[in-house]
């Protein structure tokens, strides 16, 4: 198979774990050279490491920041263009749940909280690599967005309305950017089975949560999760050559969970 990424630098949010881990892989394993961002440091490490171990000669460049603080987030693109002197592919992922409640019980610092992580954070990278990427002449940018940003989600509100707001952010930007060279999309992904969809388990039954996954999944039309290498796959063609028409909407991978309402 060709290697679509040979002499191209991916930038990944949330690349410690789940789908962002399972996507630095599967790029990596096309020749990409990475740049790795994540809270938390060790668990940048542990994804480092794996590339290691399936591609010896990778270049991996660590940053540990919090994509919620702007100026972490100028500094992450600035490390990563200071380091590989451009960014071809940025998989905008970063995210968190948040505590579940009905509406009128959510608690307003838990709301922004959710936001500040999941929509603040994905405008501060959108308008810090854009920038990059208007000057270089082209680039593509895979935002994270959820079944829970084109449709609802029982107990959820934080969540949902920071997705919702993903999905407004990359039509907006790829209507602006398109005629730079730069390509935007949103992936929506469904229950895929991450260490953020456990914690949304264990939040409905924290000692039964596996029971709890099995009734979920009993609502989805293939009756199981979704993995991330699956959501991998998807996102690496995305940020691809050969996704490069595709702009400016949003994809799906649910199963088929958000058409069956």
């Amino acid at each position: 198979m060709v290697n679509r990424f040979d002499g191209k630098v991916i930038l990944i949010t949330g690349a410690g774990s789940g789908l962002g881990q399972a996507s630095a892989l599967q790029v990596a394993k096309e020749g990409a050279k990475l740049s790795l961002v994540d809270l938390n440091a060790s668990s940048l490490q542990e994804t480092k490491n794996k590339v290691l171990e399936v591609v010896p000669n990778a270049e991996v460049l660590l940053i540990t920041a919090n994509v919620s603080d702007e100026k972490e987030v100028e500094n992450y693109i600035n490390k990563t263009v200071k380091k590989f002197k451009k960014i071809d592919g940025f998989f905008n992922n970063a995210g968190i749940e948040g505590k579940q409640s009905l509406t009128e019980d959510f608690d307003i610092d838990e709301f922004q909280k959710v936001v500040n992580v999941n929509l603040n954070g994905v405008f501060y990278g959108l308008k810090s690599v854009l920038k990059v990427m208007r000057e270089q002449g082209f680039g593509s940018i895979v935002n994270t967005a959820s079944v829970g940003g084109i449709r609802g989600l029982g107990n959820q509100s934080g969540y949902a309305a920071s997705k919702h707001g993903v999905v407004g952010l990359t039509r907006n930007s790829g209507i602006e950017y398109g005629q730079y060279g730069i390509s935007i999309k949103a992936i929506a992904p469904g229950a895929i089975m991450t260490p953020m969809v456990e914690g949304s388990l264990r939040q409905i039954d924290s000692e039964k949560w596996e029971e709890a996954g099995k009734q979920f999944v009993e609502t989805n039309p293939m009756k199981r999760f979704g993995k991330p290498e699956e959501v991998a796959y998807l996102v690496a063609f995305l940020l691809s050559d050969q996704a490069n028409f595709i702009n400016a909407t949003v994809i799906p991978i649910d199963g088929g969970q958000s058409y069956k309402y």
